[in-house]
């Protein structure tokens, strides 16, 4: 296990100046509640496999393929198949759901995401994600999590206010508000069609959508403790580095929709943007789009 003592301090939660600090929580605050009937803690990561190497005592995983996405036509899964999901891990009406991760919390926010798509009202992420916790030499376990079944019961899910779609898209290029590209920025400037180090995959042509702004989703985490960082500095990159104002009407994207939905939980609950959506479309969609502008430096 690592050494604890060399972990870098982190400023406590609550003095980060957040919009919403409630959404986030401190690995001392999982531990304290490892034992809660009333917290789930849900781990979802990129590396699909890596819940089964260890995990947080009590957590369950969820599988970005196999239980948010629908197995035929690109779309998550309907009401039915959510709830069925959801009280398979033992999830009630007044569970409150904890997500963390790997890849500071790419995939946890993103499972956040669509956890509000369908209305979903009890949720929070484990600031730091599974890397914070493995160096605060924590207990990761490999014992498979078993609760009993749940009795959540799930709405339709509404995509209106905080997904968008391609032709939401193109509206928003036509108008001139604001976009941001959350990939790196040689994928920004039509370099790659992937991250670096990743298979150069996913799409016809490089480049970026008309008018986006480059940001990338990694900026607003501290690479030193793998925590958010504060409102202030959050504020300095976007708003004053960038131009976003908190009342505007602002679509993310990267590549498959996972990096900006990190972006979307940083805007919206962090700094308290009014309109922010996640277009999980992003670059695998629209660099294939027929006659879909495209941009680069």
């Amino acid at each position: 296990m690592a050494d604890a003592k060399n972990v870098p301090a982190v400023l406590p939660i609550a003095e980060r100046g957040y919009a919403h600090p409630e959404v986030l929580v401190a690995t001392d605050w999982v531990a304290e509640h490892l034992k809660d009937a009333t917290v789930r803690i849900v781990e979802s990561d990129e590396d699909v496999l890596l819940y089964e190497t260890g995990h947080i005592p009590g957590a369950v995983k969820i599988d970005w393929v196999a239980d948010l996405n629908d197995p035929v036509q690109r779309d998550y899964v309907d009401r039915d198949r959510f709830a069925k999901l959801l009280r398979s891990r033992g999830i009630n009406d007044d569970t409150t759901v904890v997500f963390y991760g790997d890849k500071n919390n790419w995939w946890a926010t993103y499972a956040f995401w669509v956890f509000r798509l369908f209305g979903f009202r009890n949720l929070k992420v484990m600031d730091g994600g599974r890397q914070r916790w493995s160096d605060e030499g924590r207990p990761l376990v490999t014992e498979v999590a078993r609760h009993a079944e749940g009795n959540v019961k799930v709405g339709e899910r509404n995509d209106r206010a905080i997904r968008a779609f391609r032709e939401d898209v193109l509206a928003h290029v036509q108008a001139h508000h604001k976009l941001v590209d959350v990939r790196s920025p040689e994928e920004y400037r039509g370099e790659r069609m992937h991250m670096p180090e990743y298979p150069n995959e996913g799409a016809l042509r490089g480049g970026h959508i008309p008018g986006a702004k480059s940001i990338p989703w990694g900026r607003a985490v501290n690479p030193d403790t793998h925590c958010f960082r504060p409102a202030a500095e959050l504020r300095t990159i976007y708003q004053q580095e960038h131009g976003l104002d908190k009342n505007d009407d602002i679509v993310a994207y990267c590549r498959i929709g996972e990096r900006s939905s990190h972006s979307w939980f940083t805007l919206k609950y962090l700094l308290g943007y009014a309109k922010v959506r996640n277009y999980d479309g992003s670059w695998t969609e629209w660099g294939n789009l027929v006659k879909a502008p495209v941009e680069k430096p």
